[in-house]
């Protein structure tokens, strides 16, 4: 009666082990004698007792941080880079029988391409087209893992530290352009002001009380200070004008 209890218990054992069950998310790689079956999931399912074998693997999104990278630019540059890898298993058959270990093998190969592509830019080219490089590094790396059922959705330079002597270069060149910006916007400004002062003298020449206007509109402006003494020096053509219209008027009472 005992020898039976255990033969029932082991039976059913062996049973609860032969039955699983599987996430949405997750599939099942079997092997059968050591030859691969399929994938199966996701739900339950039955395994072959001590003939089958099987291998878990995960289908969602895997994030993947690369490690920082010493890395000496095109333009010879020494930088640290470290970068994250999105990618996610498409065909779990393929990354457990084609590769022997797809999220090693995965890290490993982000980090040479890595090495690899910010070695061929320029600095100024990996800080201002990221974009660019970010595309260039996900192409590369979605097509070696292709071969291993991954692929690679996104690929993001997260960081990249620069040594201080070049930091400091850096702050002083974006100083001499902010300067050089300045000097220029100051330059156009002169021009564009002499350019309006000659269109005004070529008015007031042409119609002489103008200036009168514009001597007494400067004599309010400065009177607006309340200085309480304001020396104004007048020239003598200001009142030309006056004086010829005086002597045209006193000639006509002659007559």
């Amino acid at each position: 009666m005992a020898v039976s209890t255990t033969l029932i218990i082991i039976l059913l054992i062996i049973i609860l082990s032969a039955v699983k069950i599987l996430r949405e998310y997750e599939r099942g790689v079997v092997f059968r004698l050591g030859r691969l079956v399929g994938a199966r999931g996701p739900g339950i399912f039955v395994l072959i007792p001590i003939v089958d074998r099987m291998v878990k693997v995960s289908l969602r999104t895997v994030v993947m941080d690369v490690p920082s990278q010493d890395v000496i630019t095109r333009d010879n540059v020494s930088i640290k880079v470290n970068a994250v890898v999105y990618f996610r298993v498409m065909y779990p058959e393929k990354a457990i029988v084609e590769v022997e270990n797809y999220l090693f093998a995965t890290s490993q190969l982000a980090q040479t391409t890595l090495r690899s592509v910010i070695g061929q830019a320029d600095l100024d080219h990996l800080l201002s087209d990221r974009e660019r490089i970010n595309t260039q590094l996900q192409t590369i790396l979605d097509r070696h893992t292709d071969a291993w059922g991954i692929k690679v959705s996104s690929v993001e330079v997260k960081h990249v530290d620069l040594p201080q002597e070049m930091q400091r270069s850096m702050a002083k060149q974006a100083e001499a352009e902010r300067e050089r910006r300045a000097k220029v916007i100051n330059a156009e400004g002169e021009y564009q002001a002499a350019q309006k002062l000659a269109d005004a003298a070529k008015i007031i020449s042409e119609f002489p009380y103008a200036l009168q206007l514009r001597y007494l509109q400067t004599l309010r402006e400065v009177a607006s200070e309340n200085n309480s003494t304001t020396i104004f020096p007048v020239p003598i053509d200001l009142f030309e004008p006056f004086l010829k219209k005086a002597k045209a008027a006193l000639g006509g009472a002659a007559e």
